[in-house]
């Protein structure tokens, strides 16, 4: 009797518990169906996905807009295309008149050029260290190794130019590099700093733009492209530290020419270029001397050990023109009108008849 009490009394529990697994289950049931486990996380993907997306797609239009600032072609005051509306390229490939033309530029305008100038330079040097794999700034701070490393970038620039001297870029920028480069040569001797160093810079400007002249461009457009590779030697040749070292280079080159056409068969296929080059330098040497000798030889920081130097060394090139005298009579001719013009002008400055006696008789004879 006692045991049907107890059992009785179990049931009513056991019921009760039974029905609350069962409640709990179909809540359970009823919550995983309105959220299920899978779509949630499912979800969650998604919008990370799309974040990912759109992160992706802003560091693209990022870098874009850092290609174009680079080019500077969107954010220049000029346009890239604009050509060069100054009288640089005056009496291209002609004797100049008393003064040369293109000097006088309102300084404003000359100052919003240098600024132009000096932005392009550096994003070609960044783009070039850049695929050089270094990770060195280019004009870091104000001090002297910033300067040289200016004139050193700018020099490099305008040889690169050099490489295609009828494209648009050349006689737009030209004119803006030689500017600069004569201006940062004045400050830095003017200073009497890292003489050595620009030096160098200025020697290897000089050889390597000579090197252009004869070497740049074949065919049609040849002829054209070294008279304007001329042309730019000869304005920078209106500071005599960088014109005198011009004027040793070329005649230098000569030397080299005469000897080769020397040993030259006239038909093999590089001797018009090297007879045409020739009176290229010849002729760049007589627009130098006739345009700068007097005003180079009033200036205080006149060298005179190098005007010894390469006027010794056009003597040594017209010996070396004489022995192809029988081929061609014109080359010892041109050269002589030259010499002519030299001593002439030696003979109108006082101060360039003190120098070396037995080059002044070579000169003179």
């Amino acid at each position: 009797m006692a045991s049907e009490t107890t059992a009785g009394s179990d049931e009513p529990l056991k019921l009760a518990l039974a029905m609350a697994l069962l409640r709990s289950k179909l809540a359970n049931k009823t919550s995983e169906t309105s959220h299920p486990p899978s779509d949630t996380s499912s979800s969650e993907a998604l919008k990370w996905k799309r974040k990912a997306k759109e992160r992706k797609q802003e560091i693209l239009r990022l870098k874009q807009d850092l290609v174009e600032v680079e080019d500077g072609m969107h954010h220049e005051v000029f346009q890239g295309s604009a050509s060069c509306k100054c009288y640089f390229f005056d009496n291209l490939g002609k004797l100049s008149p008393n003064e040369i033309s293109g000097e006088g530029f309102d300084e404003r305008f000359k100052d919003v050029l240098r600024r132009r100038f000096l932005r392009q330079v550096r994003l070609k040097e960044r783009r070039k260290r850049r695929n050089d794999g270094s990770t060195q700034r280019l004009f870091l701070s104000d001090n002297k190794a910033e300067e040289t490393e200016q004139l050193r970038a700018s020099a490099d620039f305008l040889v690169e130019l050099c490489d295609i001297p009828d494209d648009g870029d050349f006689a737009n920028w030209s004119h803006q590099a030689v500017d600069f480069i004569l201006d940062a040569i004045n400050n830095t001797l003017s200073k009497g700093k890292n003489i050595e160093s620009v030096d160098g810079i200025v020697g290897s400007l000089s050889l390597h733009i000579v090197r252009k002249m004869c070497t740049t461009l074949q065919g049609k457009a040849h002829h054209d492209a070294r008279i304007h590779v001329q042309h730019l030697l000869r304005k920078l040749g209106r500071e005599s530290y960088i014109g005198q070292r011009v004027i040793l280079a070329i005649s230098q080159r000569i030397c080299l020419l005469a000897e080769n056409l020397l040993f030259l068969d006239p038909f093999e296929s590089t001797f018009p270029e090297m007879h045409s080059n020739l009176y290229i330098l010849i002729q760049l040497i007589e627009f130098l001397v006739s345009d700068y000798l007097i005003s180079w030889s009033k200036t205080s920081g006149f060298a005179t050990e190098l005007f010894e130097e390469w006027v010794t060394s056009i003597l040594h090139a017209r010996k070396g023109l004489q022995l192809l005298e029988s081929r061609c009579r014109l080359y010892i001719l041109y050269m002589d009108r030259v010499t002519g013009l030299i001593a002439k002008l030696v003979g109108q400055a006082e101060s360039l008849q003190r120098l070396n006696p037995n080059i002044l008789q070579r000169l003179f004879c």
